[in-house]
């Protein structure tokens, strides 16, 4: 077992420019613990079921390193597609929208398990979402296998007749994705599965119960996770579902003990913090805290911050505008404040009913991908620096790797000359733009708070390595 962490201590320190609202921090290395990825992934159990033991195994190497990954959010509700993949529980409540648009555009009679049939999925090319996914620069991916609704995109025998295989698609669409993956690509595979359902009986019993019965646990969430482990071996579970009970009731640390002891996926699997009401941020693999978790400022703990390319839905829905969907400047972004806070990204598309991605999802993420192919060496396996963004310049966002300082400028600079506060530079420091061959020329700043100026290049069109979150890389700061 020897070599097998690195442990990283950082200690932070935030300095607060108040004119910029800028947050730094000062040597952070304490607490946040960062595998060795040159040694082997191993499990070093056993681990008891219990969350002093459970949270004391090791986060997987390939988790850290891998840094962004692509977040699928795909079910019943992309038939009705309209406003959020809540639709059911929002019509069920009677939300006014929701009662209305089903008032005018369905029959009287019609019910939610009315659309699983039109959940058809026949334009699906699990080989096209591979290569897209594989364009992205992504790591790895998270498909829903099951959301709130219960319905299964896999052939649960535990959702009889409420499931991909047995109606609908009559395909196993997790398995077709995890082969189109593992086959084409180098991305890990990971499921994403909701641990209650909003009207399943058995869960609707055991909640007016006041959950001291667990029916539903043992009859169907249990089982199916294991069927999930042992049929597709995913390298990640992404948990979720699990604020309206305690972790007690939904028996987590005995199903995470088994999964670290004696599951086909032991060494190598990573799991979220969504284990039972109160468990976010507390207890887990790592941490998500709530959707779109973004602190800001350095973790003590690792962390991913999981949002969606459109900005009101998780599922697919044809009632978005155009300034709905992120922009690539706002991706990127949201990345380098990520990834120098310690945090990984998991970016979220769903597709629609029939299985396709629609053109401004895929537009998206092969812009990602293109602008990884240029910047990836300061996104991939890298650490956050002693300083996460800049002290004296807003918008500049730091990572480090092999000795290297990465400057993530989000803004070209006014008269193409940048003023910084962090890096302070002796006398060989080198500053490169990744995918701009000529070194950049540097001299001591004279500005108040300034360490070092930058000149840009004069770049124009084509001469651009990107469009947007240019990567500078600065040697012996």
């Amino acid at each position: 077992m020897q070599g097998l962490l690195t442990v990283l201590l950082f200690c932070a320190t935030v300095c607060v420019i108040s004119s910029e609202k800028l947050r730094f921090q000062k040597n952070a290395q304490d607490n946040l613990k960062v595998i060795n990825f040159n040694q082997r992934e191993e499990n070093s159990g056993p681990y008891e079921p219990n969350w002093d033991s459970i949270d004391s195994r090791p986060l997987p190497g390939w988790y850290d390193e891998a840094k962004f990954g692509i977040f699928i959010h795909w079910g019943v509700y992309s038939v009705p597609a309209f406003k959020t993949e809540w639709f059911w529980r929002r019509w069920k409540d009677g939300n006014p929208d929701f009662v209305n648009f089903m008032k005018d555009n369905f029959k009287p009679k019609f019910t939610y398990p009315d659309f699983g049939p039109m959940f058809t999925a026949e334009m699906f090319d699990a080989n096209h979402f591979a290569d897209v996914l594989q364009a992205s620069g992504a790591q790895y991916v998270v498909l829903t296998s099951k959301h709130h609704e219960g319905f299964t995109n896999w052939g649960s025998n535990y959702s009889w007749n409420w499931n991909a295989v047995d109606m609908g698609p009559n395909r196993d669409l997790v398995a077709e994705l995890a082969g189109a993956v593992r086959s084409r690509t180098k991305l890990k595979f990971g499921l994403y599965y909701s641990l209650f359902e909003w009207f399943h009986p058995l869960y609707l019993k055991d909640a007016g119960n006041n959950f001291t019965t667990n029916e539903y646990v043992e009859m169907v969430m249990k089982p199916q996770m294991h069927e999930l482990i042992n049929e597709y071996k995913p390298h990640l579970i992404w948990s979720d579902g699990d604020w309206m009970s305690p972790d007690t009731y939904w028996d987590s640390v005995n199903f995470l003990a088994w999964l670290y002891n004696d599951s086909p996926v032991k060494d190598y699997v990573v799991v979220n913090d969504r284990w039972g009401n109160g468990d976010s941020c507390h207890h887990g693999g790592y941490y998500t805290c709530n959707d779109r978790y973004d602190p800001g400022v350095l973790q003590a703990h690792k962390w991913e911050n999981c949002f969606t390319i459109d900005k009101s839905s998780w599922g697919y829905r044809r009632d978005a505008t155009i300034t709905d969907y992120l922009t690539m400047d706002e991706i990127t972004q949201t990345l380098a404040e990520t990834i120098s806070c310690g945090g990984n990204l998991l970016l979220n598309f769903g597709p629609t009913h029939d299985g396709r991605i629609i053109p401004i999802f895929e537009e998206r993420l092969r812009q990602t991908g293109e602008w990884l192919k240029v910047n990836g060496e300061a996104v991939y396996g890298s650490h956050p620096w002693t300083a996460q963004n800049d002290t004296l310049t807003k918008g500049v966002w730091y990572t480090t790797k092999d000795g290297f300082v990465y400057a993530f400028v989000l803004d070209w600079p006014e008269n193409n000359s940048l003023d910084l506060g962090s890096p302070i530079p002796s006398t060989g420091t080198v500053v490169e733009m990744l995918g701009v061959k000529t070194p950049l020329q540097w001299k001591k700043s004279t500005t108040e708070g300034a360490t070092i100026n930058i000149a840009f290049p004069v770049l124009a069109g084509p001469q651009l390595p990107c469009d947007y979150a240019w990567v500078l890389k600065i040697s012996m700061v």
